[in-house]
């Protein structure tokens, strides 16, 4: 079985916003109605959970359909909302199925790309969608330049990302109670616990919605697909 796990928690101060990013209208439909609608819509997907406040519960329900199977609780950072996320799932899943994580604020994820990942998670325990690195990559120490990465070995990571739940559940709990609160992506807490993890290629129009620039590109997109 596939279960989506949909983090709609975060507070997306940095777009400056009254609200949650997540549920800013545009086109008069919610921007995570747009990403709930992809695995919704997707025929290998079998369940969705959603991350979200209590406040917002009401209002997701209008959107969502008949795979969604309940809410979590937020926590102190993603990777917390994700363990809370995953324990939930847990009641009604297997340890081998498969959990497909995804950010509310991405929603121009193409179906091909949870495609990808759930072929990836066939043979492997962790799949993510990567993207070359364009620019020039230095490391910096204490106001200086001290070299220059080699940008062959570098990849930028997107989301959604895929993961055994079972093994992924584990390697989150080996983190608590300290160092899960450093976490900065989904695969990294994979790459910790040295699961099999491998890469797809990735989106370019796969942009997270993060900056008041990243919602006018998505405004601009839908325009021209009407």
């Amino acid at each position: 079985m596939n279960i989506a796990l949909i983090l709609a928690g975060g507070t997306g101060t940095r777009l400056g916003a009254p609200i949650p990013k997540q549920y800013l209208e545009i086109k008069g439909k919610p921007l995570f109605a747009y990403t709930l609608e992809v695995f919704e819509n997707h025929p290998e997907i079998d369940r969705i959970q959603i991350v979200a406040e209590e406040s917002w519960h009401n209002r997701i329900r209008k959107f969502a359909g008949g795979k969604f199977i309940g809410f979590s609780a937020p926590g102190d950072n993603r990777q917390l909302s994700i363990l809370n996320g995953l324990e939930d799932i847990l009641k009604n899943a297997s340890l081998t199925d498969n959990v497909i994580i995804q950010d509310a604020a991405r929603p121009l994820t193409k179906p091909e790309l949870i495609t990808g990942l759930l072929d990836a998670l066939k043979t492997h325990e962790a799949a993510a969608p990567v993207l070359p690195v364009k620019d020039t990559v230095y490391t910096y120490e204490n106001g200086r330049f001290t070299g220059t990465a080699d940008r062959s070995r570098l990849m930028a990571g997107q989301a959604p990302e895929g993961f055994r739940l079972g093994k992924y559940l584990e390697a989150t709990k080996a983190l608590l109670p300290d160092r899960i609160l450093s976490v900065t992506g989904s695969l990294q807490v994979a790459l910790l616990a040295g699961m099999d993890a491998v890469s797809i290629p990735g989106d370019e129009d796969n942009f997270k919605i993060t900056t008041g620039a990243d919602l006018q590109r998505f405004s601009r997109i839908l325009a021209e697909e009407d």
